[in-house]
């Protein structure tokens, strides 16, 4: 895993979006190119800092997304666009999902220099 998949964020604190889904086994038409063009468009909303994914062969995922303040998170929201894809998320791609809005206060890490 390349360190370029880690989100570059301020110092805290601000805010993570933690979305869990586990897909449904129907037809995932669509559903890349509906992910990525989510992630344009919130790289486009003020507040908006990174955001980290991933998603396993048995269809369960984890996104997290990083905000200034619980506004920007609400403005994301209430997106249009953002919406109408949750719409069809709910519809046909996911089976199960939950989102949990939290505040870091901290954050520290560790990369290995070669």
């Amino acid at each position: 895993m390349s360190a370029d998949r880690f989100a570059r964020l301020p110092e805290p604190p601000y805010y993570m979006v933690a979305f869990t889904s586990l897909r449904t086994d129907a037809d995932d038409t669509g559903y890349a190119e509906a992910a990525e063009r989510m992630l344009e468009l919130a790289a486009q909303q003020p507040g908006f800092l990174g955001a980290e994914s991933t998603r396993d062969a048995d269809g369960f995922g984890i996104t997290l997304s990083y905000w200034t303040d619980e506004r920007a998170i609400l403005a994301w929201k209430h997106q249009a666009e953002h919406a109408a894809t949750r719409a069809i998320g709910r519809a046909r791609w996911y089976s199960h999902y939950e989102l949990r809005v939290a505040k870091v206060e901290r954050a520290y890490g560790f990369g290995r220099t070669a």
